[in-house]
């Protein structure tokens, strides 16, 4: 029995939409951690919701958006795929800018076993936010991609 692949397509404005979704749901997070720090503020919580979720959306179209092109292109259009996507890449950016750019700019002098806590910190913190990132992916997926049924 051969099993017929299902195929996603998206267009221009749903793939605006999702854009625009995950900026807001980036920006809530941003919300979230100005609520954990103590800000009650409601113009400085909506400023940091705004600003939050302006520069995310500058982070998912310049960094994510390349690299989903290449998914779409190669026919990857699931929303595993697009958790996947989403996980690595906020991993690989939330990593690098604990560990001083995988410890290849300038940083305090540490020993080894400093170090290791760092990363494993890093590692540990990241992993939190990574599955935010993929979750956020897949809703973004869901908003931009429907099945082509032809």
């Amino acid at each position: 029995m051969i099993r017929v692949q299902r195929r996603y397509d998206t267009t221009i404005d749903r793939a605006g939409i999702a854009l625009g979704a995950g900026s807001a749901l980036a920006g809530v997070i941003v919300l979230v951690l100005l609520l954990l720090g103590g800000q009650r503020e409601p113009l400085n919580l909506l400023g940091g919701w705004l600003i939050g979720g302006i520069f995310s959306g500058l982070a998912i179209t310049a960094v994510g958006g390349p690299v989903w092109l290449v998914m779409h292109v190669a026919g990857r259009r699931r929303a595993w795929h697009a958790a996947l996507v989403g996980a690595v890449i906020a991993m690989v950016i939330f990593v690098g800018a604990q560990t001083y750019g995988f410890g290849m700019l300038d940083m305090p002098e540490m020993d080894g076993r400093t170090w290791l806590f760092r990363w494993l910190s890093a590692m540990a913190s990241s992993v939190l936010l990574a599955g935010l990132a993929a979750v956020i992916a897949v809703i973004m997926w869901r908003i931009a991609y429907r099945r082509n049924e032809g």
